[in-house]
């Protein structure tokens, strides 16, 4: 079911339930109220007539109605004494009858349970209300004992019709209830018509929203709304997730399109060589070794570039490292001494605090150091220095891997961290390079809470800094 529509029987509903309890209120009042002053008049007019006839004894006439009263005065034995004008056509009753079994009340008891408007009318001794049903209509009558020296002197009774009013009351109800419908009705179309103007702006967001996805066209943005409510921040974060969406997916594009690039490669010098070798099976064995030398080269760089790829896609899945706590400068010690069988005819030196202690996954910090003392003797050409220096600064740990190799352009630096981005001079220098060792250790250096940066003063060599949070240090060395 749609929310316009729910929307729709919600509202109708409840302004239907909040109607017909209104209508209920309004009847039971007007209920009680109009069978209440039936009940008052017939017992004033029976009390007033009641004193006339203690005063005047035998005397005493009812030749007329009172107040529209029919009034009736019976002997003890309950025979017919005397009755007013309209009360002689009506036939004998038993006057006794309601004195003794009172009859069952006029109204259901949800109404007698509702608040009295008006005082009522204390009911005297030896009187009591009844109903009875004469020629088909109801009357209520009320009956008084009268008594003179302790012994029943006689019965009065005075009646009034209720078929008018049960008729009105009748006419009351059903008109209340067919007006709580015809509004709730009415209610549930305007809440219809208000849903559909209130959610028109959703339908729009939805059918760009499906158009995009039909489309793949994640240029296209939703419609924006002037006003800052809630429809407003809807389409605001809409935009915002189709932009990142979009971002995403041209970078994992870009990705695709470098890697394929990168795989290539060696897969195609891997595939010529072997080719070579199948072509002309009598080729000298120098030239041979030669062949499957540089087969051996490229199937290594293509495993590092196979392994880059999975740790940034371990990067990509959100894959957090398991920290430890962890002595750096030993990690520091192992990765300088593993980075003197990568030279070439370099200088490698250490410069390093002791004691220094760290957070982290020593495995990792560690492939995170041989990145960059690689990638400084790589760019480093023989004779030249590479100095790794690695000290507490501001209460934390400081990481300087220094060359004097070939640097870094100005315009190249702010994107060496960038996947499978490579100057032309880094090129021309290390052909076999992927473009992604940087991209790791910014990875790396993030999960473990810390910053890297680079800077270059041209061709007079370059330093990559480490920072690192500290748990502790010792004395410097």
């Amino acid at each position: 079911m749609l929310i316009r529509e729910r929307l729709s029987l919600w509202y109708g509903g409840l302004c239907g339930l909040l109607l017909l309890a209104l209508s209920l209120l309004a009847y039971g009042f007007y209920v009680k109220s109009q069978y209440q002053d039936v009940d008052r008049v017939l017992i004033l007019t029976g009390n007033h007539v009641a004193a006339g006839i203690r005063a005047a004894d035998r005397s005493y006439v009812l030749d007329a109605d009172s107040n529209g009263v029919a009034i009736r005065l019976y002997f003890p034995d309950g025979r017919l004494r005397q009755a007013s004008e309209s009360g002689q056509d009506l036939p004998a009753t038993d006057p006794t009858l309601p004195l003794e079994r009172p009859t069952r009340p006029l109204m259901p008891l949800w109404i007698r349970l509702l608040p009295t408007l008006d005082s009522p009318v204390p009911l005297p001794d030896h009187a009591a209300f009844g109903t009875v049903r004469i020629e088909g209509e109801r009357w209520r009558r009320y009956v008084v004992r009268l008594e003179r020296q302790g012994k029943v002197a006689g019965y009065l009774e005075t009646l009034s019709p209720l078929g008018h009013l049960d008729t009105a009351t009748q006419a009351l109800l059903r008109v209340l209830l067919t007006l709580t419908v015809v509004l709730a009705v009415v209610a549930a179309v305007l809440a219809w018509m208000v849903a559909g103007m209130a959610l028109r702006p959703i339908t729009r967001l939805t059918r760009t929203a499906d158009h995009i996805a039909h489309s793949q066209d994640l240029s296209q943005r939703v419609e924006r709304f002037p006003l800052r409510d809630e429809l407003g921040i809807l389409a605001r974060t809409l935009n915002h997730m189709i932009e990142s969406l979009e971002q995403a997916v041209r970078a994992q594009r870009h990705f695709f399109a470098d890697a394929s690039h990168e795989l290539r490669t060696p897969i195609t010098i891997v595939r010529g060589n072997l080719e070579l070798i199948r072509r002309y099976p009598t080729m000298l064995p120098h030239e041979r070794e030669d062949i499957l030398h540089d087969a051996e080269l490229e199937m290594s760089r293509l495993g590092r570039l196979v392994e880059d790829l999975l740790i940034l896609a371990k990067k990509d899945a959100g894959i957090e490292l398991v920290h430890e706590k962890v002595n750096y400068s030993e990690v520091v010690l192992q990765a300088f001494r593993d980075a003197q069988q990568l030279r070439t005819g370099q200088d490698l030196q250490l410069e390093s605090s002791d004691d220094l202690w760290v957070e982290g996954d020593p495995n990792r910090l560690k492939q995170l150091l041989l990145i960059l003392l690689d990638n400084a003797l790589v760019y480093t050409p023989a004779g030249g220095t590479v100095t790794v220096r690695t000290r507490l600064h501001n209460n934390e740990v400081l990481t300087e891997v220094e060359d004097t190799g070939m640097g870094i352009p100005a315009e190249d630096l702010p994107h060496i961290f960038d996947r499978f981005y490579r100057s032309a001079t880094a090129k021309q220098q290390n052909p076999s390079g992927s473009g992604l060792g940087l991209t790791i250790a910014r990875w790396l250096t993030e999960q473990h809470g810390g910053t890297i940066a680079a800077k270059s003063a041209g061709q007079s060599g370059t330093c990559i800094s480490l920072i690192l949070p500290v748990l502790g240090s010792g004395p410097q060395s």
